[in-house]
């Protein structure tokens, strides 16, 4: 059966230590943020991911989600009553605002939890998680009468919220939806048509559910210029904020997909249902944007949790499996054969993603406290910083964590050799589970094309210059530290090489577009690549540096962050190299073939 154990020293390292939080506590939301109450806060949160979620992430699997002829659908068992605990225990509201009900805690504590959720049970934990890139999109551009409505119940859980974005015949090109929303004379819509791939859209587990919704008003210009966005609750809202009459909002199939079974993806049709317009006539993607920003967040996030627990279940494969012997002389005399644990090429699969998903974890709560800096600073120069790089970080973070998290799933199912194949042994759900993260909230190519073609130029490369400068000047200040040469070395060189194919861009893909198209996901795995070497580059310096002081019982946890960091620049970083050369290799060779050549 699998396991799973959530990081919590790990996370609490690169909190701490790495990212020193207290230095933020001028921040709203940080003040109360000292080490005892994180190592509460995620020590409680690895307990009810470990106990309560995870038991039930194979059954869930297993058993799937049923649609009654009613269109009601039942979730797994187990669900509601997880479900339950996680919404009663404030998980959900954790780093909501106060004013609605929320703690009002960082974004980035917020992320460290989520983690363990989504390795835990990712199709369960996907129910809130879409919950809250509705309440991000509600608080920035709801009316306050639609703040007052719906967020306190979102809030704590009681209702859940959907995003609405594609249609059977419109997937990422949103200009060719067909959802219609009619004007009626109380200022309200009639809402038409049919979305697919909603993920949550109906379920057993909350009392209402909130979709929102993109649909283009009667008149409205055609293309993405005419799309606005609709809050369409399953139940009509009373005058005491109370469920009343049901809307004509309906699921009218769930989903048969590869994966995250547990999670229900529905067909929803819209006939005639209630809507209310939030933000802008014709400026409905302003506003999903900042639904899609967060989930893209959330799912770059699943990408390292699949990884983790697909990590941590081949590890404790192969030390109890039992094949061979190793090259270097027999390791269990006792036995007829060592454990695989002793074989490089095993070790290279485990020590592969090992330094993936220990960089990550930093990568992710460096990126959430951007997000944090950016939406709670009192400091305009600061807020203006750090929303550039969350722009410029926010696509790699989705593509590359959930590339490499497929790719990891598949490599841990490796391990087990045929055992991996038979799904009692779990990891053919990883493997399934991590696929669909590279393609929803924008498949990955599409977030390459959006690094590449719309956040490396903007606001004249504001953002990829600061990038450079963080990573470059951590470099020159660390150059004279003999201990830091391992990594500010190999850190350096692969920065060099995205700022040559940075450059390469510059100067090939104006006048000739394809060059951009045809390196944007080498560029985006290049600017990953060097930017979790720069995440590995940070914990070394601290790991050193604590060690020096004096570690205590933390000496081998921090020499183990060392090995992995030097493995990390030795055997990973240099593929900057190889992605750089992709790039400057240009568009021709790639759109040589006539169409009808394939």
């Amino acid at each position: 059966m699998p396991i799973y154990k959530a990081p919590v020293e790990d996370t609490l390292f690169i909190l701490n230590d790495v990212l020193g939080i207290e230095r933020y506590n001028n921040i709203p939301g940080f003040s109360d943020v000292t080490p005892d109450m994180l190592h509460a806060i995620v020590g409680e949160a690895a307990k009810l991911a470990e106990e309560v979620l995870f038991p039930l992430n194979l059954s869930g699997d297993q058993e799937g989600c049923v649609r009654h002829p009613d269109g009601s659908v039942t979730t797994p068992k187990g669900f509601k009553e997880a479900y339950d605990l996680y919404r009663q225990s404030g998980w959900l509201g954790l780093a909501a605002p106060e004013a609605f009900g929320g703690q009002g805690l960082p974004y980035t504590l917020h992320t460290a939890i989520g983690e363990y959720m989504s390795s835990a049970n990712m199709s369960l934990t996907m129910y809130p998680g879409l919950t809250q890139g509705a309440i991000a999109a509600i608080i920035e551009h709801g009316t306050d009468e639609q703040r007052a409505t719906y967020l306190p119940k979102m809030i704590a859980g009681d209702w859940t919220g959907t995003m609405n974005l594609t249609e059977p015949h419109c997937g990422t090109d949103l200009g060719l939806l067909r959802t219609k929303a009619v004007p009626q004379a109380d200022g309200s819509y009639k809402i038409s048509g049919q979305k697919i791939f909603i993920s949550a859209g109906e379920h057993d587990m909350a009392d209402n559910i909130v979709h929102l919704v993109l649909a283009r008003i009667e008149g409205a210009p055609e293309g993405t210029k005419g799309i606005s966005l609709f809050i369409v609750p399953k139940f009509i809202v009373q005058a005491d904020g109370t469920p009343g009459a049901r809307n004509g909002a309906t699921c009218g199939a769930i989903e048969h997909k590869m994966g995250i079974h547990g999670n229900s993806t529905c067909v929803m049709n819209y006939d005639d249902a209630t809507g209310y317009l939030i933000g802008a006539a014709n400026r409905g993607l302003n506003a999903m944007f900042v639904m899609m920003n967060e989930a893209r967040l959330g799912v770059g996030l699943q990408g390292l949790s699949v990884s983790e627990t697909a990590y941590q279940n081949a590890v404790a494969y192969a030390r109890e499996r039992l094949q061979g012997r190793s090259l270097s002389g027999i390791k269990a005399p006792d036995k007829k054969a060592d454990p695989l644990i002793v074989h490089p090429d095993i070790r290279r699969v485990l020590m592969t993603i090992r330094a993936f998903n220990e960089a990550s974890r930093a990568f992710t709560l460096w990126t959430a406290l951007k997000s944090d800096i950016a939406h709670r600073s009192e400091d305009e120069a600061e807020r203006q910083t750090a929303d550039d790089l969350l722009g410029l970080l926010t696509p790699i973070l989705k593509g590359v964590l959930t590339d490499r998290g497929f790719d990891h799933a598949v490599m841990a199912q490796q391990v087990y050799g045929g055992h991996g194949y038979i799904e009692e042994h779990g990891m053919s759900q990883y493997v399934r589970d991590a696929r669909i993260a590279m393609i929803y909230e924008g498949a990955n190519g599409i977030q390459a094309l959006d690094l590449v073609g719309r956040k490396l130029g903007l606001n004249g490369g504001r953002a990829i210059m600061t990038l450079f400068k963080e990573i470059g000047d951590f470099c020159d200040e660390n150059r004279n530290d003999e201990r830091m040469n391992p990594y500010t070395k190999a850190l350096k060189k692969s920065l060099n090489d995205l700022q040559s194919a940075s450059m390469w861009f510059m100067s090939n893909a104006m006048a000739k577009p394809d060059n951009a198209g045809a390196g944007s996901t080498d560029y985006m795995h290049l600017s990953g690549l060097v930017i979790l070497g720069y995440m590995w580059a940070k914990m070394a310096k601290t790991a050193q540096d604590l060690l020096a002081s004096g570690a205590g019982d933390r000496k081998t946890y921090l020499q183990n962050k060392l090995v992995t960091a030097t493995f990390y620049m030795e055997r990973i970083l240099p593929e900057t190299a190889l992605r750089r050369s992709r790039i400057e290799a240009g568009s021709d060779t790639l759109m040589a073939l006539d169409a009808a050549a394939f």
